[in-house]
């Protein structure tokens, strides 16, 4: 898609002549001839760079950057002027202008401005994008065989508008895969929105996907904009959508096929413009048919179907993983992060993870902060304990003068424990992985003394 310009200028000839050779090199181009119309045109889309003249009818041209910095998504500015002073172009660059351009302009001196100004915009933004993965440890790892057709895979359906249906086990990162497909698409700039069907009450998850307006119902005491009108231009993740209400099946169904959603309470439909990725831990072919999910809504999410392998699948990541958590798990713990030697990390790879890459973050990070500060390397012996499968405390078993209850509780306790660490102390998917209703795990944990 071409980058998007705005000439303003109050001279007709000059917006004529920039808009020629503008379009001529392959750039969209929109003009204006006043403050208040460039104004206007910002709001009505998305612009990469604005040419600015600085005399304009109703106003000045710098004095219009200030404005500009104001937007969701300002544009580069590049001033022009015939006649403007040096103290017009230090104050302008002062700013935030990228470039000041006397009166004529030479074709290639603007045509090699504007690329210049566009280029280093684009490498700014993708500079900060990998700071902020590297902060975050939002990134998918892995050499592995399966991760690289996962990568493969996510490279040509990225630039797509295509549909996305991740499925994989808890923990094997369906969510960092939703968002690599957001970073290679050609929405990566807008919004990337989420909502996790598992996490919402039922009642609640209408108004969360497509808002609320005011007195709609109990509790609703102002208007709420839904998820699919902030990921507007944008992608939404609908994470276990396989755990979505039948009832709001029906309702997603109808906004995937309409492009327009309407508020709960409302009588006016409001159009979206969204890329949806779907994600979920069932098979959904098994619910389709127990009854439990549409088989139309799985043919419309389900036109690019991606699988998230489980890390038992690709255990040679694990070394490249463990070493990424030990530096992130290090710095959010103000600690100094161990080496590890080969023998503690074949320790590490011997397990079979069932809560994937989330339960190997997760030790990682128990390791970091467990171990002597004065280790600055950790064999096997220092790590076997914290390794599921080390040694451990021993399993609960017949005692002379306890009750069977209580002995059972005592074993029931230590399961669901050790479940609730290994998804992340989720008590939704914990739920979920141990076969038992939500409500009746709630009740479970209240009972066995288990805080949330």
């Amino acid at each position: 898609m071409p980058a998007h310009l705005l000439v303003v200028d109050d001279e007709p000839n000059t917006r004529k002549t920039l808009r020629r050779a503008l379009e001529l090199a392959g750039y969209s181009v929109s003009t204006a001839e006043s403050v208040s119309e460039a104004l206007t045109r910002l709001h009505e889309r998305d612009t990469d760079l604005c040419l600015l003249d600085v005399r304009l009818p109703d106003g000045n041209g710098i004095a219009l950057l200030s404005d500009l910095r104001k937007l969701a998504r300002p544009p580069e500015v590049v001033m022009m002027s015939g006649d403007a002073s040096i103290d017009d172009a230090v104050k302008a660059l002062g700013l935030g202008a990228r470039d000041f351009l006397e009166k004529p302009i030479g074709q290639d001196r603007l045509l090699l401005t504007i690329e210049n100004v566009l280029r280093l915009s684009k490498l700014e933004v993708e500079n900060r994008e990998l700071k902020e993965r590297a902060a975050d440890g939002d990134e998918l790892l892995g050499r592995s065989a399966p991760m690289k057709d996962l990568l493969v895979a996510i490279e040509r359906v990225g630039p797509t508008e295509g549909r996305v249906l991740i499925t994989g086990e808890n923990g094997s990162g369906k969510e960092l895969v939703a968002r690599a497909i957001h970073r290679k698409s050609l929405r990566a700039e807008k919004p990337f929105v989420s909502l996790n069907s598992a996490a919402v009450p039922a009642e609640l998850i209408e108004s969360e996907l497509f808002g609320h307006e005011k007195g709609s119902f109990t509790g609703a005491i102002r208007q709420k904009v839904g998820k699919f009108e902030l990921a507007h231009r944008g992608t939404l993740f609908l994470d276990e959508v396989g755990d979505m209400p039948l009832a709001m099946q029906a309702k997603l169904l109808r906004v995937l096929e309409a492009h327009e959603v309407e508020r709960v309470g409302g009588s006016e439909p409001v159009k979206v413009d969204v890329r949806v990725i779907a994600a979920t831990n069932k098979d959904l072919d098994a619910e389709i048919r127990a009854g439990r999910f549409r088989e139309d809504l799985y043919y419309r999410l389900n036109v690019v179907p991606l699988l998230t392998p489980p890390l038992r699948d690709r255990k040679s990541d694990i070394p490249l993983l463990a070493s990424r958590f030990l530096d992130d798990a290090a710095r959010r713990n103000h600690r100094r992060a161990p080496k590890l030697t080969d023998a503690a990390m074949a320790r590490l790879a011997s397990y079979e993870y069932p809560g994937n890459v989330r339960e190997l973050r997760n030790l990682i990070e128990r390791i970091v902060i467990l171990a002597p500060s004065s280790f600055e390397v950790l064999d096997e012996p220092e790590i076997q304990k914290l390794v599921p499968g080390g040694k451990k405390e021993a399993p609960v078993v017949y005692r002379a003068g306890a009750r069977l209850a209580d002995l059972v509780d005592e074993a029931e306790r230590a399961i669901i424990v050790e479940a609730l660490k290994a998804h992340d102390g989720v008590v939704a998917e914990t739920a979920r992985a141990l076969g038992v209703e939500r409500s009746n795990f709630h009740k479970k944990l209240k009972a066995l003394g288990i805080r949330e």
